[in-house]
């Protein structure tokens, strides 16, 4: 029997059964399929294990947020369902302790994963059907502020100066 029977989808490096997560790239585990390894306990188990390895390519994108812990956890479970894996991380901006499991959270999937997360969170009414926007940078919009007053500031300078 072999000490280390999960592996990272990732970056293949070999773990014991006691870690979920790669220390490198925190991808969850998957089992090595090597001969003499003891397979998962039940169904539940097998399928938490099974991630498709198309989706484990790229960077961690947000597909979604969540009001709290549980309701994260129960989008992670549909998700993996799919055999798409996916971390949470605690939304930017909020100060909650981290032994709480109150507060918004972001739930994160690899690039590759991204367009197969959202149709599966489309076809559950997670998400909605609009495509996800950027929010505008404070710095930009101060930017145009302030050229709004510039321009606001030429054309009264301009109209005091033809009047007298």
């Amino acid at each position: 029997m072999t000490t280390q029977p999960l592996v990272c989808p990732s970056c293949a490096e070999p773990h014991s059964l006691d870690e979920r997560f790669c220390r490198f790239c925190n991808m969850p585990l998957v089992y090595s399929g090597k001969l003499g390894v003891d397979e998962p306990v039940s169904d539940r188990h097998e399928r938490a294990r099974k991630i498709d390895p198309r989706y484990t390519e790229g960077e961690l994108v947000r597909v979604t947020g969540a009001m709290n812990q549980a309701e994260a956890e129960f989008v992670q479970g549909l998700l993996l369902e799919e055999g798409i894996p996916s971390r949470l991380r605690r939304t930017r901006g909020f100060d909650v302790p981290d032994m709480l499991a109150a507060g918004p959270r972001d739930v994160m999937v690899p690039a590759s994963a991204h367009g197969a997360a959202r149709e599966v969170l489309l076809e559950a009414e997670i998400v909605g059907d609009e495509p996800a926007t950027e929010q505008t940078p404070p710095s930009r919009v101060l930017a145009a502020l302030l050229a709004a007053v510039a321009l606001v500031a030429l054309i009264i300078w301009l109209g005091t100066e033809l009047m007298g």
